[in-house]
């Protein structure tokens, strides 16, 4: 609330707002203290915590345990500085999908949230004139929020294979200055395809790469003008792709989609409180099933600002009933066959087929990725509710850890921290999506601390008898005789 102590920041500037996010942190005596003892192996460093992603759940996962007092960490990040997150790689959209006024990774910090980095720049009046956040004006805050905290993070640095060393795990890594470093815990905040990569169809077979790109890729949209497109799906990603070729003088656009009907509500948004953010991990398996399959069933329609991008333009199609079987070259195109035996011939193929969730596909985890225990390997559902995507999610610890799929064959993996779109399965939208990040974040933290913690209490119990700073000095009191009592 505004008011003497706390004046308006509105059109201030950022350097306003930087210094009263400053007050506030220092109100909260952040940084807090540091209380991990330092370790070390042969001579070389240990770092207690090694993040690998630099972009909103990295800083914010960071935040949370500087805050907690743990200031031995690295963050990693294999994007040039200000590319980190989809959002100036392969993210379309014109604005983002969430409300203007998420706190997003704000962790309880009123300065640091978007609403407050916006209106120091353009005011309250502006603010209540802008409906969504545009997508590259996202990207800037974030820019600004590890320039106000003074995050750390290395740049252009790649995470190649991670591999245990007695209780420590050895990072091996491409363009840092070292080529491996020690860590006691890893935290993946590796964003959407964190434990997994984008879905390439299997009847894509052999098609020349020059006729596809999957909506993830670095697509050359100035170079599809003219020509016939077709894209697979109808999600949230395939309407921004379809938008660009578009907007770059296609001559054509074809949403191909296998449902019969658009998916028009978004039921994840229909239940989303704080009560789901906190309660989701601690239902049952069956239940967790449910809303994630139910969800997915469902299809989290593209947003209504995206569509009608599309729909704007009379040379944009929409096509339902037509799940694709098969597709190749033909001439200098695309042939693309469809289950009611109907074709179609398009100059250029784009898959808007979202990203598949499988630890095996994650390198870095070298052969122990096949011993991550997936959700296929604990449940199964009923016949209504069979879904093999989501089979694939990790089955995670409730403190974010992996499990090991036969008990001692990786045992290691209780110190990797699933802080990215995989965790979904098993704790909620708490690591991914701006709504709940700022929970996971403190979540992921505390189970961080404790862990630690717990491994150094030996070294804690020996702080606890040695403490001899006193509380009093000796002229706080002037000891006396009790009077004695005189018998009557």
């Amino acid at each position: 609330m505004d008011g003497a102590m706390t004046p308006s920041i509105d059109g201030q500037g950022l350097a306003a707002l930087e210094a009263r996010l400053k007050e506030d942190l220092s109100h909260l005596l952040y940084p807090g203290k540091s209380w991990v003892p330092a370790r070390t192996k042969d001579g070389e460093k240990i770092h207690d915590v090694v993040i690998i992603g630099g972009g909103m759940c990295g800083m914010v996962a960071w935040l949370a345990l500087r805050t907690g007092g743990v200031d031995n960490i690295r963050v990693l990040d294999r994007s040039p500085a200000g590319f980190e997150g989809p959002w100036l790689n392969y993210a379309r959209m014109v604005t983002l999908r969430s409300p203007k006024t998420l706190t997003g990774p704000a962790f309880g910090l009123g300065p640091l949230t978007f609403q407050a980095w916006y209106r120091a720049q353009f005011g309250t009046a502006d603010w209540e004139k802008l409906d969504k956040i545009p997508r590259p004006m996202w990207m800037e805050y974030l820019k600004w929020y590890r320039k106000a905290l003074d995050i750390p993070v290395e740049n252009e640095v790649s995470v190649d294979l991670v591999e245990p060393e007695g209780d420590l795990l050895r990072l091996h890594l491409s363009g840092a200055t070292s080529g491996s470093i020690l860590a006691r815990k890893l935290v993946s905040a590796t964003g959407r395809d964190g434990t997994g990569k984008p879905n390439i169809p299997g009847f894509i077979g052999d098609l020349p790469r020059r006729l596809w790109a999957h909506s993830a890729d670095e697509i050359d949209f100035a170079g599809l003008k003219n020509k016939k497109v077709a894209v697979i799906g109808v999600g949230a990603s395939a309407v921004d792709n379809s938008a660009e070729a578009l907007e770059h003088g296609a001559a054509e656009v074809r949403h191909l989609i296998r449902r019969k009907d658009m998916p028009v509500v978004n039921k994840m948004m229909g239940i989303g409180s704080y009560g789901f953010t906190a309660g989701y991990a601690a239902l049952s398996d069956a239940w967790r099933w449910r809303f994630m399959q139910y969800s997915f069933a469902t299809q989290t329609p593209a947003p209504h600002g995206s569509t009608l991008r599309v729909s704007c333009h009379k040379n944009a199609y929409f096509h339902f009933g037509k799940a694709t079987t098969k597709v190749e070259e033909q001439g200098s195109g695309v042939k693309i066959s469809f289950a009611d035996g109907t074709s179609y011939l398009a100059d250029f193929l784009i898959l808007g087929t979202g990203f598949v969730t499988d630890p095996m596909m994650r390198v870095e985890f070298g052969e122990a990725a096949g011993q991550i225990q997936l959700w296929q390997d604990v449940y199964t559902p009923p016949a209504s509710e069979e879904n093999a995507d989501l089979g694939r999610f990790p089955y995670l610890n409730p403190d974010f850890t992996f499990r090991e799929k036969t008990p001692g064959s990786a045992p290691w993996l209780s110190n990797v921290y699933c802080f990215n779109y995989g965790a979904t399965a098993s704790l909620g939208k708490v690591s991914g999506d701006v709504p709940g990040v700022s929970d996971g974040a403190a979540w992921l933290a505390r189970d961080i601390a404790a862990k630690l913690y717990a491994e150094d209490v030996e070294a804690h119990w020996q702080g606890f008898l040695d403490y001899d700073t006193p509380e009093l000095i000796g002229d706080e009191w002037v000891a006396s005789d009790l009077p004695q009592e005189v018998d009557a």
